[in-house]
């Protein structure tokens, strides 16, 4: 058995999301280097964002990092990113999409009916089309042996009071998950998506009834607890690794149980 240390060793690929040290890409990130891996990244135009990203890689242990600056709702942005990919490092193993966008005006309980067109099309352009316009770069640099995991929540399931829009989009995202494994199996290509738990994360913390969604997964979940962005970074490298060849298409909760309740 390959031991966690070298779970990942030799594997390449891209990670698209870390914001901060809080988000779900800075654990997966944590965990690819812990296993073996080499993660290179993407981050939102602008030196902010190029600033936050290396501040965050930076307390992984990483210097002067690989990365391209990214609006992933711009094919010529994602041409860019694995174009230069494909020039400078070659060999693509894998992608980590941790990519969500909506109007924090319409995630606030109660008011999904007013969700305007531009606020639904923004939405699910940057939040699941992205999984999509990545796959189809990502794929052709695969060479028969590669996995594409992605982030979603359970309010892609079920109502989420004031998800609203997002839930809609990772409903989105989900069965994109499942149409792109059935697409992309014949090409050794492997595709799901993790549904974590609510983490504070910056994005996390922009809709509405937050709080009180931790409070129930606490109350509800089996575990009786909230989750750790560790517990999603160490199934992400899971999958990443060729010990999840086997497996594709699968919504995959890590969320202490919260998604098999009923009342």
């Amino acid at each position: 058995m390959t031991d966690d240390g070298t779970l990942l060793e030799g594997k390449k690929g891209l990670v698209f999301g870390i914001a901060n040290q809080r988000s779900y890409a800075y654990y997966i990130t944590k965990k690819i280097l812990e296993a073996g891996g080499e993660p290179h990244f993407s981050h939102l135009p602008g030196e902010k964002m190029e600033r936050r990203l290396v501040d965050a890689t930076s307390d992984l242990g990483l210097e002067d990092p690989w990365m391209e600056p990214c609006d992933v709702s711009e094919d010529e942005h994602l041409d860019n990113v694995f174009d230069r990919y494909a020039d400078e490092i070659g060999e693509l193993d894998f992608v980590v999409h941790s990519v969500a966008f909506a109007d924090r005006d319409y995630l606030k309980d109660g008011n999904f009916w007013e969700t305007p067109r531009e606020a639904w099309t923004e939405a699910l352009e940057i939040s699941a089309y992205s999984l999509v316009a990545m796959a189809q770069r990502a794929a052709p640099l695969m060479d028969g042996n590669g996995s594409i995991v992605s982030m979603t929540y359970y309010g892609g399931e079920k109502v989420v009071p004031g998800y609203n829009i997002m839930g809609i989009a990772k409903a989105a995202l989900e069965h994109s998950t499942r149409y792109l494994a059935a697409d992309l199996g014949e090409k050794g290509v492997r595709v799901n998506t993790i549904s974590g738990g609510p983490l504070k994360t910056a994005a996390a913390m922009a809709v509405g009834g937050i709080r009180e969604m931790f409070d129930i997964q606490e109350e509800r979940a089996p575990l009786g607890r909230n989750i750790e962005g560790d517990e999603v970074g160490d199934t992400v490298a899971f999958l990443l690794s060729d010990r999840a060849s086997a497996i594709t298409g699968e919504t995959v909760h890590v969320d202490a149980g919260f998604s098999v309740t009923g009342m």
